[in-house]
């Protein structure tokens, strides 16, 4: 449905605006990259991240509330405003309206909603499949519904696509885990690596974590220079922040990754967009 012809025409862009502000406050990187796509694309890549984002805030922030119950009512409210194509809740409104009008599978919102309903208690991975299982609900659909925004009908494309989309999906997860490897451990109480379970982080378990992301990175590439339009330039984008990311870890200590969150400084992230859009431009990528 076309938004001119919603019958809740202005609810639903307030929605969209809602999401669009949650995106801004909790990712500076992602927003700045999700604003380099054309505006239709944009509106549903900021719904998807808002409902995303409150289901993961819901688990790894609401420590004071009962989150198997928080959880459990976010699930029922989302179905009920598919069903409905209408929710008071403005995120879930959004999403909805994004999943029915690019067909985004329900498949995919159910493993999301599994691995978040995981994160409720604390966990230790203790083999490659559980980790997998756990990276393809929270991160690797996640892409697959991204992608379903950017092939928008041309199916053949999305098939195409989907490996490559679910290796930079993995990707960007296990970059985070690196990242917030203080909070998860000291907080969370939650491995995601499985070489965790045998002590702390050292030089030769971040070494080997390092490289297979970065394997994850190279096969994620071969896609990303297939996306079309501006859905390129934007993925790039967020592909240059996460390589940098993932290259200032490798070169800290793993006794200081362990202590602190590593970051990405604000003039370092302008200088990435540059290059993207430089590189965009010149049809380099």
């Amino acid at each position: 449905m076309a938004l001119a012809e919603d019958p809740y025409r202005e609810y639903t862009k307030t929605c969209f605006r809602i999401s669009e502000v949650i995106t801004r406050e909790y990712s500076t990187s992602f927003f700045s990259a999700t604003r380099l796509l054309d505006e239709e694309s944009r509106r549903a890549i900021f719904n998807i991240y808002g409902f995303v984002r409150f289901a993961d805030e819901i688990v790894d922030s609401f420590h004071h509330s009962d989150k198997q119950k928080l959880l459990d009512q976010f699930e029922r409210d989302y179905y009920d405003a598919l069903d409905q194509g209408i929710s008071t809740n403005p995120v879930l409104h959004a999403f909805q309206r994004t999943v029915t009008t690019y067909g985004i599978e329900d498949a995919h919102v159910r493993a999301f909603l599994s691995s978040m309903r995981s994160d409720l208690n604390p966990v230790n991975y203790t083999g490659k499949a559980d980790i997998d299982r756990y990276i393809y609900g929270s991160a690797d659909v996640v892409g697959l519904m991204c992608l379903k925004i950017f092939c928008r009908e041309n199916q053949q494309q999305y098939i195409e696509l989907k490996e490559p989309a679910m290796r930079l999906g993995s990707a960007f997860q296990k970059v985070n885990f690196l990242r917030d490897l203080p909070k998860d451990i000291h907080q969370l109480n939650r491995r995601y690596f499985p070489e965790l379970l045998q002590g702390d982080l050292d030089e030769g378990k971040k070494k080997a974590i390092v490289k297979e992301i970065e394997q994850d990175f190279n096969h994620a590439f071969k896609g990303v220079v297939k996306l079309p339009g501006r859905s390129r330039l934007a993925v790039y984008t967020a592909y240059l922040y996460y390589m940098s990311l993932l290259s200032k870890i490798n070169k800290n200590p793993a006794e200081k990754i362990l202590e602190n969150r590593i970051r990405i400084p604000d003039w370092r992230k302008a200088l990435l967009l540059l290059r993207a859009i430089i590189a965009y431009k010149l049809n380099i990528i």
